[in-house]
């Protein structure tokens, strides 16, 4: 069968404690927090299949039970399948991805279950394949946090709000990857941001697709109301 789109496998990563956002996550587990209404990891999946895909596995962990009970209970359209994979609770993101190494046969997505973004999934995934390395990931602009001002003998001489082009490029969360990298991945204590991504590096393996758009993690309450906030303002939509 010819891979497409509709049958290419997304792997979202749900198993974390998601400590920095304790208030909420003491309770269910960070991929359920609520975004106007909508759990992020519901979020998530509707941007993935707006841009036609249909197969997602999800990586539970902590409290995965209330993602998976989330998913039964509410409907799915008949041609999306969305399968929860219990990979431990004390797993590492390299290690949950090596448990679902059976399932990934080919060419496959993967994505933290706590970001929004607007990228264009198809384009993500028309890099790589012109690329044609190992992992490719989403690169981003981070965020302005700070404003930044300069002092000279107390005094202010330049007073500037950040904008998000003063940051360099991180880590997007949005991953296309080919089934030999899991080689790569050690087991459960494996963290995949380190040891796998150092590797791919050196090997020359790893690329990235800038994406310029909308994009916001949820690391604490105060990302989860701007999260809202550009949500009403339609800063999702690219």
């Amino acid at each position: 069968m010819k891979l497409s789109i509709s049958n290419m496998k997304v792997v979202i990563l749900a198993g974390g404690l998601g400590t920095r956002l304790y208030e909420l996550t003491k309770v269910i587990p960070k991929p359920m927090v609520a975004i106007i209404g909508k759990p992020i990891i519901h979020r998530i999946i509707d941007h993935y299949v707006s841009h036609g895909f249909r197969d997602f596995y999800i990586a539970l962990g902590y409290k995965g039970e209330i993602i998976r009970n989330y998913f039964k209970k509410i409907k799915i359209n008949k041609k999306i399948s969305i399968k929860c994979v219990d990979t431990g609770q004390k797993t590492m993101t390299g290690g949950r991805l090596k448990r679902l190494k059976p399932y990934l046969k080919d060419t496959f997505m993967v994505s933290y279950g706590d970001s929004l973004s607007s990228v264009n999934l198809k384009k993500v995934l028309a890099n790589h394949k012109r690329k044609k390395k190992l992992v490719s990931l989403t690169a981003v602009r981070p965020p302005a946090r700070f404003g930044a001002i300069k002092i000279v003998r107390d005094k202010v001489k330049y007073f500037r709000e950040k904008n998000s082009l003063d940051e360099g490029w991180i880590n997007g969360g949005y991953f296309v990857m080919e089934p030999k990298f899991l080689n790569l991945i050690k087991n459960d204590k494996t963290f995949l941001e380190k040891e796998p991504f150092i590797k791919v590096t050196k090997k020359g393996q790893l690329v990235a697709y800038k994406h310029y758009g909308f994009w916001q993690c949820m690391d604490s309450l105060r990302d989860k109301e701007i999260l809202e906030q550009k949500i009403k303002n339609k800063e999702h939509i690219e």
